[in-house]
């Protein structure tokens, strides 16, 4: 554990969802269009809209891997060659802070964190599987949002900060849902980072249609994460012949090369692009989850596009992007790269505990950070999220 004169304040946190996570508040007339469980050959598995889903090989979690031990692998550190699967060497008993938010407070006094942002492992992957039924999809998710709020809660001792997940398929229901969640404290809501998908063609989320959306998570000062999982791109995939359908820890060479963040830069590029910001100046953004090497990529596209024709834009994207969002990187990420591009005071600690491709000790990001002055160590280990974390209402 890394010695340091402060505590954590961690973006991104997971916890494993109850197996009642998407039924427990769900009408039962809907469940056949959203989740149910069913034995299949002894085994028990997750239905999504009445198929078998492999988002999550094991979604009950329990085995389920040991944080962090993914992390050579990620790293990129192999020399064996094992596959993914060994690597993740013996499974675990589900351990109850993973599940339990008074338990999991005292493994963060334990890991020397105070306070963190907590995200779904499984629900990220939920609003793909279901977005040909947009019922299905907001059924789903405010079902899922009220056992959050059960479980977690939205800032339950000031110290666990439970995201609800917004979907925009239905403006209308989306727009419903954050002014819930307001009401019940919540200080970050989680989005899928993509495309607002609909039969009728899709819209970048910066489209004004979305707008009253927008102006009420503005007017709020909420915080809004896009947070790594299933952002829709496997139809690109398939175009390469690799195949529609997205499985955690099941890619390819092609995927990793190709797609790891594509999203995330597609999305901001859209945001920026659609001038999200010049109607929205109070809007704040956190990428969680979904590394950093595109942000390099980003901001030279920016800078050239807006060298072409400034009109383009209401001022230099790069300000525009540096005065709205924070980004998270992968600890086996170039940090350093990162801050000088960006500045510390747009950096936060993500270790993705309890993870398996995570930090299994998340002060341990602190030894990715040579290069930092111990003012910059601070403010991304820590006050750049407690700043994130207090409502900022226009």
């Amino acid at each position: 554990m890394a010695e340091l004169p402060f505590l954590l304040f961690d973006a991104d946190n997971h916890y494993y969802e109850a197996e009642d996570a998407f039924t427990r508040h769900i009408d039962p007339r809907m469940k056949k269009r959203c989740m149910n469980w069913a034995t299949l050959n002894g085994r028990k598995e997750l239905l999504v809209a009445g198929k078998v889903n492999r988002f999550i090989p094991n979604p009950t979690f329990d085995p389920v891997a040991r944080p962090g031990c993914l992390d050579d692998y990620y790293r990129g550190i192999n020399p064996e060659g094992k596959s993914i699967r060994d690597a993740f060497g013996a499974l675990e008993p589900i351990n109850p802070c993973y599940r339990d938010r008074d338990a999991r407070l005292a493994k963060m006094s334990e890991q020397k964190v105070e306070k963190a942002i907590y995200f779904p492992t499984l629900g990220v992957g939920m609003e793909e599987a279901l977005k040909h039924d947009v019922e299905a999809v907001h059924t789903a998710f405010e079902a899922f949002n009220r056992w959050l709020l059960d479980d977690w809660g939205f800032a339950y001792q000031e110290r666990i900060y439970a995201a609800p997940y917004i979907s925009l398929m239905d403006r209308d229901r989306g727009i419903k849902e954050l002014e819930w969640a307001l009401e019940n404290d919540a200080r970050f809501v989680v989005m899928r980072p993509s495309y607002i998908y609909s039969k009728g063609g899709s819209r970048s989320p910066a489209d004004p249609y979305y707008d009253p959306f927008w102006k009420l998570a503005n007017d709020e000062g909420v915080t809004i994460v896009y947070h790594g999982g299933d952002s829709g791109y496997g139809g690109y995939m398939e175009d390469w012949g690799e195949g529609g359908t997205i499985e955690s820890f099941g890619s390819s060479p092609l995927r990793s090369i190709a797609m790891s963040h594509k999203a995330p830069f597609d999305l901001m590029a859209a945001l920026i692009a659609h001038r999200l910001f010049e109607r929205f100046p109070n809007l704040r953004m956190a990428s969680i989850e979904m590394g950093a090497f595109w942000v390099e990529w980003l901001f030279q596209s920016l800078r050239r596009t807006y060298g072409q024709d400034p009109n383009y834009f209401f001022e230099d994207p790069l300000e525009t992007f540096r005065r709205h969002i924070w980004i998270a990187p992968f600890h086996e990420d170039s940090v350093l790269r990162l801050k000088n591009m960006l500045g510390a005071e747009n950096m936060l600690l993500g270790s993705d505990w309890p993870h398996a491709e995570g930090l299994a000790d998340p002060t341990e990001f602190a030894t990715e950070l040579e290069g930092f002055t111990p003012e910059e160590i601070k403010l991304v280990m820590r006050d750049n999220c407690l700043g994130l974390s207090q409502r900022r209402p226009v």
